[in-house]
């Protein structure tokens, strides 16, 4: 219930994991899902706390000292070891940015808690210095005189403030049984944060290995990818090589076919040859006969052409003819005419 009176100061998300109690080495998740890391304040007690809670089970709850140590070990990874708890936790935000908020506030926190352990000694101190004096004067008192209501009243009061120093001093000795057992637990803590360290170098020479060794592999898978694209295309260009072979091979049979057929044609040359020459004879003997025929139409159209000028020659001899035919009937019908006239005159 204790959790709830503190104040939250300040609230984050992430990834909660703890060191591997027995290597040491490895992270162990301590929730399967980002989960609430909250800053509280405890007012009555003057301390930090980080807490953060999975359903119903507290997986962090660290009270923050000036001895402890926020690092950040990647972008977006940061740890810091608890000694009382004899572990190590470790944060994975989802930025960059929420885990440089983070360490500033633990940074912040750090301080705060320094200064308030240092107040609180400073308290001590003073109550330790008042009881040793009180505790000188009573006995002085004593020494001067042992009656008195007053005196006995000192000497009640002296006695009060020797069982508070004899109790402060049991408790100093506590606390520094304790202060030891935290700076050995601090020791092996921070043996275990360097080999941490290392480890985490460890893994990032290993991720860049890893990392080289990806970009090589995808460098093969790329110049493996472009030999199957030539393997394809030289496919494709033998699928063509294939269907242009076929084509020539039934080129091959249709000529193989047309050379039979020419040379059963060929057998029947010599009787082609001999009908040619008689061919050509005929037709030498009908260009001859063509010649002479020629030649008669050439004589025929000469005929034809002294006819016709003949003809023209008859028709002028004619027209001349038929016009002095014509005059001399109109000479005859005058004639008449003058008979006709000399025959009624007698």
């Amino acid at each position: 219930m204790k959790i709830f009176r503190e104040q939250p100061i300040f609230t984050t998300r992430a990834h909660v994991f703890q060191i591997d109690p027995n290597t040491k080495k490895n992270w162990v998740p301590a929730s399967k899902q980002a989960v609430t890391v909250s800053y509280f304040y405890d007012v009555t007690r003057n301390s930090y706390r980080i807490i953060s809670v999975d359903g119903a089970k507290v997986i962090i709850n660290s009270t923050i000292t000036p001895n402890m140590t926020f690092t950040k070990t990647s972008q977006k990874f940061g740890q810091w070891a608890d000694s009382r708890a004899n572990t190590v936790f470790g944060l994975g935000f989802s930025s960059e940015q929420q885990l440089t908020k983070f360490a500033e506030k633990f940074l912040e926190v750090k301080e705060a808690a320094r200064l308030a352990r240092d107040k609180s000694q400073e308290k001590i101190e003073t109550s330790s210095n008042h009881s040793q004096a009180s505790s000188i004067n009573g006995t002085d008192d004593e020494k001067a005189s042992h009656a008195g209501p007053a005196d006995t009243h000192l000497k009640s009061e002296n006695d009060k403030l020797k069982i508070a120093l004899t109790q402060s001093a049991a408790n100093v000795k506590k606390w520094e049984v304790e202060l030891q057992t935290l700076r050995e637990s601090n020791a092996r803590l921070t043996a275990a944060l360097q080999e941490s360290a290392a480890s985490a170098e460890q893994w990032k020479r290993q991720f860049s290995v890893c990392r080289d060794e990806n970009d090589r592999l995808r460098h093969k898978i790329d110049e493996l990818e472009e030999q199957c694209s030539e393997i394809n295309r030289e496919k494709e260009k033998n699928t063509q090589l294939k269907r242009r072979i076929e084509e020539l091979e039934s080129e091959l049979r249709e000529k193989e076919t047309e050379l039979k057929d020419l040379r059963k044609q060929s057998e029947i040359i010599p009787q082609l040859m001999s009908e040619c020459e008689y061919v050509s004879e005929k037709l030498e003997a009908a260009e001859r006969d063509n010649q002479n025929l020629e030649d008669k139409v050439r004589s025929l159209k000469t005929d034809i052409e002294e006819s016709k000028y003949r003809q023209r020659h008859l028709k002028v001899e004619l027209k001349n003819f038929l016009e002095v035919l014509d005059g001399k009937i109109d000479d005859l019908h005058d004639f008449r005419r003058g008979l006709s006239k000399l025959g009624t005159d007698n």
